[in-house]
């Protein structure tokens, strides 16, 4: 059975979405306040982490970043009552996994927790030793135990950061527009007035690309993205 943390100060709120997820046959945690919120998150036993922004102590975005420096595999949903398109931005920016703006159908959130622990059991799954090494100049890809290296440096990546790489690496050679990134990489359809496939983009740049030679990463104005070497 999965246990997933609900952090929210309204009371109300998170007593519905924690009798809804407990019908739907999950296991639930309930805080409302930031700092023992961002306790429980960095306990042994959760496997989803539902996170309000707006909470009284320590806020949701910082928790949201101090559980991700600890567990960068946790997967994270943000509730908010915001729905500007900053706010989304900037949860996503610090490793959340995905968000939902109050009032929201219920559905839609189990769906987005069955989808994020879908993906959660994905990442952590163990490929064949044979086919889980990718190469691809001198980026060195273990996809079973999620290690990343370029020119022999080890490079620590969230998450997040390591989906978009298999995915950018799986399609290496491939044009990839920001709308297949995103439902690639998020499994759901994200607004795409905001700009996280870029934002991502530019910190996977910055961690395997910035400090190496041949640049990998590269932009097709008007298209998207594309991983391969280029003399």
């Amino acid at each position: 059975m999965k246990k997933i943390l609900i952090i929210e100060d309204d009371r109300r709120i998170a007593q519905n979405i924690s009798r809804g997820l407990q019908q739907e046959g999950y296991a639930t945690e309930v805080v409302y306040e930031g700092g023992n919120g961002r306790q429980m998150a960095l306990q042994p036993g959760v496997d989803l982490l539902i996170l309000d922004i707006n909470l009284p102590g320590i806020n949701g975005f910082e928790v949201c970043r101090s559980v991700r420096a600890e567990r960068p595999h946790l997967p994270i949903i943000l509730l908010t009552a915001l729905d500007e398109i900053d706010d989304k931005v900037e949860g996503l920016a610090l490793g959340a996994d995905d968000y939902l703006v109050k009032p929201f159908d219920f559905r839609e959130l189990i769906a987005r927790v069955a989808a994020c622990l879908r993906r959660s059991a994905l990442l952590g799954d163990s490929a064949d030793a044979a086919d889980s090494v990718w190469q691809l100049a001198n980026l060195t890809v273990d996809l079973a135990r999620k290690e990343v290296r370029r020119n022999n440096t080890t490079i620590d990546l969230t998450a997040r950061e390591f989906a978009l790489l298999e995915y950018l690496l799986r399609n290496r050679g491939r044009v990839l527009s920001k709308p297949d990134i995103a439902e690639a990489v998020w499994d759901l359809n994200f607004d795409t007035g905001t700009n996280v496939v870029e934002v991502y983009i530019n910190y996977l740049r910055k961690k395997i690309d910035r400090d190496f030679e041949p640049k990998l990463i590269h932009t097709r104005p008007g298209m998207g993205y594309v991983l391969k070497e280029e003399s």
